[in-house]
C-alpha cells in the first residue's frame, strides 16, 4: 500500500516541473575508479572491460546493437550502433568490409588512415564520449588493446522532406518550409545567404535529451552585444530536455508572465533570412520545424512575407486593413456590450429600434450573451483544429451556422450579437501570426468584463492597462513598441506602410542591427 502511494506521488508531479528540473549529467557518473582531469572515465586497453561498462549503460536498450568481429582476422573489435540510425548497406560497405578484408595495421594506428573510406569521423577516448556519439547516431568501433574508440560519421535519422509551410502560406512567394532536422534547416538558410558572414554556432541543451540548438546571425550586421546576450541566456538554461523551439521561446523571453509573444516564431526560411539581414539572431532547434527570432517588436507580428512579394501599394492597403481588424478583434464585442448596456444614446434611433426588437425575448444581459457566444465560437474553432483535416473545416463552418441560427430562433441570443461575434472571429483570423492572434483572443475577455461593468470607461481602462503593459515590455532589451515608443520616424514609415524597395536606404537600426536597407551588401573584407 505504501509503495502504491509513493508511485502515485511520483507520477502526480506535472510534466512541466519534471522537465524543468536540473537532471543528472552523464559525465557526473563514475563507471570505473580511474578518471581524467575533466572527471570523465577513460577507455581501457581491455576490450572486455569497456564492454562490461557499456553493456551496463545500454541495458534494456534493445535498439542499441553490439556487433562482434575481427579486424583483418587478427584483432577483435566491437561495432556499437543504434538500429535504424545508420544505413546498413553503407555500414557494411564502408566500415565492416574494409576492416574485415583490409590490410593489417599496427596498434594505435587510426582506422581512418587508408582503411575506412568515410569522409567524417573522429577518435574518442572516454566512456562518456562513446555513449554520446552512439546516442547521436554515429556507429562507434572499439578495438582490443587500444584505449581509444573510432566514431564513424554515418548517421542517417529518418527525416521529413521539405514541404510548404502550413501556418504561413502565401499566394506569392517561396513554398519551402523548415523541417525537424536542424542540418536541413541550416542548409535552407545557407541556400539563400551564400556568404561566409553567415555564422552558425551549435550548442547542446538538455541534460538528458542533449538537443542540438543552432544560433545563426550575420557577422557585421547583428550587434555583438545581441549575439552575446543570446549565448548567455542559452548557457543559463538548466533543463532535462528540449523537445521543441517553444520550450526555448518560453525560457528566453524577458517577461514570462506576459500574454504577448516576445520572440518571433516562423516556419519559413525566407522570413528567417530577412530577419538575419536586419540584424536579428535566428535560433534553430533539432526536432522542431519552427525557428525563433530575437529580438522582435509588436509590429513584426502584423507583417506577412507577402507584403514584400507583392507591389508596395497592395502591401500598404493590406497592412492598414490588418491594423483596423486588430482593433475589431480586440475591442469589437466589448464596444458592443458597452453601448448596449450603458450608452444607448450613442446608437442611431433606427438602429436602436432594430436592436431592441431583436433583444426583446433574450433572457440574458448583453455581457453574459457575449460571453456565451464567444466561448461557443472558441470551442468551435478549437474543435476544427483538433478534428481530422478532412472534417475539421466542415464542422467549424456548419457548426457555427447551425448553432447561431438555432440560438437566434430559440431566443437565447440576438442576431446583432451573432454578427458581432462572427465579425470578431473573422478579424482575429486576419492576424498573420498565430501566437499574437491567441493573445488577442484571450485579452478580449477581461476587456469585455470591464466594459460590461463600467461601460465605455471600463473599455478605456482596459485599453489603457494593455497599452501600459506593452510600453513596459522588452524583447532582449529592445522596446516592444519600437519604433513608435521610443519614436523613430525613419523606421516608423515601414511600420505604417510598405515602403517601396527603391526608396529604402542602407541605414543603421539602433534596435535591430546595422543593416535596414535591403539593398546593402555587407563588406567581406
Amino acid at each position: 500500500m505504501e509503495e502504491k502511494r509513493r508511485c502515485r506521488m511520483i507520477f502526480s508531479r506535472s510534466w512541466k516541473k519534471r522537465k524543468l528540473r536540473s537532471g543528472g549529467h552523464l559525465s557526473s557518473l563514475s563507471f570505473q575508479p580511474g578518471s581524467d582531469e575533466r572527471g570523465l572515465t577513460p577507455l581501457s586497453f581491455e576490450l572486455e572491460s569497456n564492454l562490461h561498462i557499456l553493456r551496463n549503460i545500454f541495458a534494456d536498450c534493445t535498439d542499441v546493437l553490439f556487433h562482434d568481429f575481427w579486424i583483418s582476422g587478427s584483432r577483435r573489435a566491437i561495432l556499437i550502433y543504434i538500429n535504424g540510425t545508420a544505413n546498413q548497406e553503407e555500414l557494411n560497405q564502408q566500415v565492416l568490409t574494409p576492416l574485415l578484408e583490409g590490410r593489417r595495421r599496427s596498434a594505435g594506428s587510426p582506422l581512418f588512415h587508408g582503411i575506412i573510406p568515410v569522409a567524417s569521423g573522429s577518435e574518442i577516448g572516454t566512456i562518456e564520449e562513446t555513449v554520446r556519439h552512439v546516442m547521436d547516431g554515429n556507429p562507434v568501433i572499439l578495438t582490443d588493446g587500444e584505449n581509444t574508440a573510432t566514431s564513424v560519421g554515418l548517421t542517417k535519422w529518418e527525416t521529413r522532406s521539405v514541404e510548404e509551410p502550413i501556418a504561413e502560406s502565401v499566394v506569392r512567394g517561396p513554398r519551402e518550409g523548415f523541417v525537424e532536422t536542424v542540418e536541413i534547416n541550416t542548409s535552407l538558410l545557407r541556400k539563400r545567404l551564400r556568404t561566409p558572414l553567415l555564422k552558425m554556432k551549435s550548442y547542446k541543451l538538455g541534460s538528458i535529451s542533449h538537443t542540438e540548438v543552432v544560433i545563426a546571425y550575420l557577422q557585421g550586421v547583428a550587434e555583438k552585444a545581441l549575439v552575446d546576450e543570446v549565448e548567455k541566456r542559452l548557457h543559463s538554461i538548466r533543463i532535462d530536455g528540449v523537445l521543441d523551439s517553444g520550450d526555448l521561446e518560453e525560457l528566453l523571453q524577458d517577461n514570462p508572465y506576459s500574454p504577448f509573444p516576445q520572440l518571433l516564431s516562423t516556419e519559413r526560411p525566407d522570413i528567417a533570412c530577412s530577419q538575419l539581414l536586419e540584424g536579428r539572431v535566428v535560433i534553430l532547434v533539432e526536432g522542431s520545424p519552427i525557428a525563433v527570432v530575437a529580438p522582435t517588436t509588436f509590429y513584426s507580428f502584423l507583417q506577412s512575407p507577402e507584403d514584400y512579394y507583392e507591389r508596395y501599394f497592395f502591401g500598404t492597403v493590406i497592412r492598414w486593413l490588418r491594423y483596423l481588424f486588430l482593433f475589431i478583434a480586440l475591442l469589437g464585442p466589448s464596444f458592443y456590450v458597452a453601448i448596449v448596456s450603458f450608452h444607448q444614446e450613442m446608437i442611431p434611433t433606427a438602429l436602436l429600434l432594430t436592436m431592441a426588437n431583436s433583444r426583446e425575448l433574450v433572457p440574458f444581459p448583453a455581457l453574459l450573451e457575449a460571453l456565451l457566444m464567444e466561448i461557443t465560437f472558441e470551442a468551435l474553432r478549437e474543435a476544427g483544429v483538433r478534428l481530422p483535416k478532412q472534417v475539421g473545416a466542415a464542422v467549424s463552418i456548419v457548426g457555427a451556422l447551425v448553432i447561431g441560427q438555432a440560438a437566434i430562433e430559440a431566443g437565447l441570443v440576438s442576431s446583432p450579437m451573432v454578427m458581432v461575434v462572427a465579425i470578431t472571429g473573422i478579424a482575429s483570423f486576419i492576424i498573420p501570426h498565430y501566437t499574437l492572434g491567441v493573445a488577442i483572443r484571450i485579452l478580449r475577455f477581461p476587456i469585455m468584463l470591464l466594459s460590461g461593468i463600467f461601460g465605455i470607461m471600463g473599455l478605456m481602462l482596459g485599453l489603457l492597462m494593455l497599452l501600459t503593459h506593452l510600453f513596459t515590455l522588452r524583447s532582449f532589451g529592445v522596446p516592444y513598441l519600437s519604433p513608435l515608443a521610443p519614436l523613430n520616424l525613419q523606421e516608423l514609415s515601414d511600420v505604417m506602410a510598405r515602403v517601396p524597395l527603391w526608396m529604402t536606404d542602407a541605414s543603421v537600426d539602433e534596435h535591430r542591427g546595422k543593416n535596414t536597407g535591403r539593398d546593402q551588401e555587407p563588406d567581406t573584407t
